[in-house]
């Protein structure tokens, strides 16, 4: 070896024996000669095969290697024993830190993005590894150079790079996830025993679930580019993810799986990574409607075989790490759960809109025989430490603490609202208390969101503006709606109230979910039982807490003209009434006036709504067929109190989108949405 390496290129030279040097002392646990930067540069240099066509001429003819690829060959296995030595824990204190500073130069030189195109080597290692889909550090380490590799080019928009990979590799992740993602349920079942004797199973598993969200990512990033078959392999595994999500693996694998079903079934895989803005409004992949008609398929034909059953949830996480939620000791994954969820509730919206679930009553109920599997599994074991009767409270109990998800959710419940309202050939007052009973009420979901934001119409307009939530979708199908029965909502309106913290706690209030939510409710009564819509059942999320401070805004919508001046008072008692406060009074005084022309009802002026200060609101769902003890009857000047509050919201929502269109402040083109409510 010394005649042929005496004969090298001097820098040629210089490489093989600084990386010799380097893989000699990491065998030996020591620190080489050379610092850290100038092993990682010979690494880098090694892998991307950065010989000159000039060094490789002046290679004498007997040489016959070629030294692009003997460099190459030996910084890839140089690189594999630094990463799984790292990993192991197996070096010296001193070798650690030396080693650890290599890997550092190397990421900081960009080497994972580089191995895509440049280097053949990695790229047969990497595919061997998975075709042989063996659980070892060298598999560990393929899964996760590729998932690096992949996350750098859609983070720096590398399109054409990121065909050519997908094609290169697309074989050999359909055989690895064959491996650990069959397609029958035994042997998945044998998969996850693999996965509970090994640690190393667990670990291999979830890399393998991050590369698979990436290229999930990737099929909707670039669908009308590339579409292979390893880019659908979250739907069309889907059943064996849900396998392991109710089997026995470890919980961290399980919630994993968990997540990357539900980014899927919302279209926002890798939304975690920052992949870019703008990513989800291309053109579909043509194998979209059907990888989600299946993805659904397998979500309600798992919760048909009592799939949630098995599903395992342990509390949420702290200092000491996690625990099984037995009884009431603690408060469960809200992760979890709202994942769970969520897609749950996505599968159902999925179903409707295919021809087996698009029309007949018997469809109508089986969808809502799914929403009673998922407010029975919440409502089992107490997982949410609390009871909840009028199952429309769900939807801000489970999803009140993420914006997102509640406003996905809201979505979801309204067209299953929708298509039972039209299949089941019910009237408008009986539908009204069929959706109550299986939670799925538009008009009280509306009005718990309106509660848990104290009716403060600037949170509307942040909703309207962010891109974060698909709120204006929502918002504007909930308003035509709303146009058509607004008898609906008053009578919604008539069973609301909004009590303070210390009125409404009067009835042996339970603290629920870390102090979350608090909740008055009736226990002796079924709501599947129960033909009434509204039971004695209150509850907050922590996101109205948050809001209780509605008048403090980083912006103040309400003065968005150029010329006005900012005032601002502080006060260390009560809270003193601003002018535009005292302008918005007197508007109420008015909404109120009108409401007590339309309705009959005298309503006295001292009833105008104010900024609590004392404490947050609880909504509270009344009944008619039941009266609770120590809480006043519902009056007329309270059914219109809510009422008003409603309206007074939406036209200073309306006032304030038109005036910011006006001035050209506003994102986009709101003329219909100001019709709307405009007609409310």
């Amino acid at each position: 070896m010394e005649p042929t390496a005496s004969k090298e290129p001097g820098p040629v030279r210089e490489r093989r024996a600084c990386l010799t040097e380097a893989y000699t002392c990491l065998r030996r646990g020591s620190c080489p000669s050379q610092r850290a930067h100038d092993v990682a540069s010979a690494i880098f240099v090694g892998v991307c095969g950065g010989v000159s066509s000039g060094d490789r001429e002046s290679c004498p003819p007997e040489n016959h290697s070629d030294p692009t690829v003997e460099l190459s060959c030996i910084s890839m296995s140089l690189l594999e024993k630094i990463s799984s030595a790292l990993m192991s824990g197996s070096l010296p204190p001193a070798a650690t830190l030396y080693h650890a500073e290599v890997l550092t130069g190397l990421q900081d030189m960009d080497l994972m993005l580089q191995l895509s195109t440049v280097c053949p080597v990695w790229q047969q290692k990497c595919v061997q590894a998975f075709y042989s889909s063996t659980p070892s550090p060298a598999l560990d380490n393929c899964l996760w150079s590729i998932t690096d590799v992949f996350k750098r080019l859609l983070q720096g928009g590398h399109q054409e790079n990121i065909a050519k990979l997908l094609a290169a590799f697309d074989s050999s992740l359909m055989a690895i996830c064959s491996k650990f993602l069959p397609e029958e349920r035994s042997e998945v079942l044998l998969c996850l025993d693999d996965v509970r004797r090994s640690r190393r199973w667990g670990t291999t598993l979830c890399l393998l679930l991050e590369l698979l969200e990436l290229l999930t990512a990737s099929s909707v990033i670039y669908a009308a580019d590339v579409c292979l078959q390893s880019q659908r392999i979250t739907y069309t595994h889907s059943s064996a993810l849900l396998t392991i999500i109710g089997g026995s693996s470890h919980y961290f694998v399980k919630k994993r799986a968990l997540l990357l079903l539900k980014r899927a079934v919302l279209q926002k895989s890798g939304e975690d990574w920052a992949l870019g803005e703008g990513l989800y409004f291309g053109p579909k992949n043509k194998h979209l409607l059907a990888d989600m008609s299946t993805l659904a398929k397998s979500m309600l034909t798992a919760v048909a075989t009592n799939w949630l059953q098995r599903v395992q949830v342990e509390s949420s996480s702290f200092f000491g790490g996690t625990r099984h939620v037995r009884g009431k000791e603690g408060k469960a994954d809200c992760v979890m759960l709202r994942a769970l969820g969520l897609l749950l509730l996505k599968s159902l919206e999925l179903y409707i809109q295919t021809p087996s679930g698009a029309a007949g009553v018997n469809s109508a109920f089986e969808v809502c025989g799914y929403l009673q599997s998922v407010w029975g599994f919440l409502r089992q074991g107490s997982l949410l430490r609390t009871e909840v009767t009028h199952c429309c409270c769900w939807l801000s109990l489970l999803f009140g603490e993420q914006d997102d998800d509640m406003m996905e959710a809201a979505k979801a419940l309204f067209s299953i609202f929708l298509h039972h309202r039209l299949c089941s050939g019910l009237d408008d007052c009986s539908m009204l208390k069929a959706a109550c009973v299986f939670g799925c009420n538009p008009h009280c979901h509306f009005l718990l969101l309106l509660q848990s934001i104290s009716f403060d119409h600037s949170i509307l307009l942040d909703f309207l503006i962010s891109t974060e939530t698909c709120f204006l979708e929502y918002f504007v199908r909930y308003l035509k709606y709303l146009r058509a029965d607004w008898q609906g909502f008053t009578a919604a309106c008539g069973k609301t109230s909004l009590l303070d913290h210390h009125l409404s706690l009067q009835q042996s209030p339970t603290a629920l979910c870390g102090g979350d939510v608090l909740k008055v409710t009736n226990r002796d009564q079924d709501p599947y039982r129960s033909n009434t819509c509204f039971q004695h059942t209150g509850a907050i999320s922590s996101a109205g807490m948050i809001s209780m401070a509605a008048g403090f805004h980083l912006v103040e919508y309400d003065s968005s003209d150029e010329s006005d001046t900012e005032e601002m008072e502080v006060s260390q008692g009560a809270p003193v009434a601003s002018v535009s406060e005292k302008s918005r009074f007197s508007a109420l005084d008015m909404k109120l006036q009108k409401l007590s022309d339309l309705t009959g009802i005298l309503i006295e002026p001292n009833t105008t709504p104010h900024r609590r200060a004392e404490g947050p609101q609880v909504p509270v769902f009344l009944s008619e067929q039941t009266s609770c003890p120590n809480m006043a009857p519902v009056s007329g000047h309270v059914t219109c109190d809510t009422l008003a509050r409603v309206v007074l919201c939406m036209s200073h929502l309306r006032e304030v989108v038109k005036r910011l269109h006006t001035k050209k402040l506003f994102p986009y083109n709101p003329s219909s949405l100001l019709r709307l409510l405009e007609q409310l």
